[in-house]
């Protein structure tokens, strides 16, 4: 029973994998770059996102962002107020999204001059991790209540990212965050990432993260995670895949 589901755990990747490539060839074909943010619930993500928006917007750069939740609409409703182009997905309980679920949300919705999409994932460090939407650029978010230890929790999460940012940074004092210890353990799943302070509350951090996205979108190197594809494979979770069926009794 455990290698039927190994393998059909493989199969489902793989066919998301095939889905994520056609969308990244189709989104590279329009000129858009994908965004794709994963962090823990409380990690202050939709709280920096309404920063960045804002940022890209008084810009002029055209930009829209998705963002999925279990439940309830209340991100979107934070995010339109900056004036970008929002749209909220509901999972129904599915704790992570998919390339081909993506794909059908974009059809009909995003703007054709859309140059940049964020795209907020589930406040989950597991389930989203293993999962290519076809994005640009992955970003991996944490804040500084969360502890030094996060990236050696959820290597996936961190050893898959183009970009780390350290959220509420504006806290590690009265936290007693240990930064030096928090890079370390981020260099250890993903040697040279860049990581990037950043605090919604004061707007430290917002317009180096927008001019990182934007130089992206220009052409500049993306970082390349180590060992990417086993990372991937090796911390899939069972509870993600549906279980084989057993196999059917043979009629007498």
């Amino acid at each position: 029973m455990m290698c039927r589901v190994t393998d059909l755990r493989q199969a489902v990747l793989a066919k998301n994998d095939g889905l994520a490539g056609q969308l990244r060839e189709k989104l590279a074909a329009d000129r858009v770059t994908m965004v794709n943010m994963l962090s823990s619930p409380g990690s202050g993500k939709t709280a920096l996102l309404e920063r960045v928006l804002t940022r890209t917007v008084s810009l002029g750069m055209p930009v829209a962002a998705l963002t999925a939740d279990l439940a309830t609409e209340n991100d979107a409703r934070r995010l339109a107020g900056a004036g970008a182009p929002v749209k909220q997905v509901l999972t129904d309980g599915l704790c992570h999204l998919e390339a081909g679920q993506l794909r059908g949300h974009l059809e009909g919705w995003l703007p054709q001059d859309t140059r940049v999409l964020f795209v907020e994932n589930i406040g989950n460090l597991v389930c989203p991790a293993s999962y290519d939407l076809g994005e640009t650029l992955r970003v991996t978010l944490m804040s500084v209540t969360e502890g030094e230890d996060k990236p050696l929790k959820y290597p996936t999460a961190f050893g898959l990212a183009h970009l780390v940012v350290l959220t509420k940074d504006d806290l590690a004092g009265p936290a007693g965050f240990a930064r030096s210890a928090f890079l370390d353990n981020v260099a250890r799943v993903n040697p040279g990432v860049p990581v990037l302070r950043t605090s919604a509350r004061t707007g430290q951090g917002v317009g180096t993260f927008v001019e990182h996205v934007l130089a992206v979108r220009d052409g500049a190197p993306v970082h390349r995670p180590p060992l990417a594809g086993r990372h991937l494979r090796d911390h899939a979770h069972d509870h993600d895949i549906p279980a084989a069926a057993p196999p059917a009794t043979p009629a007498p």
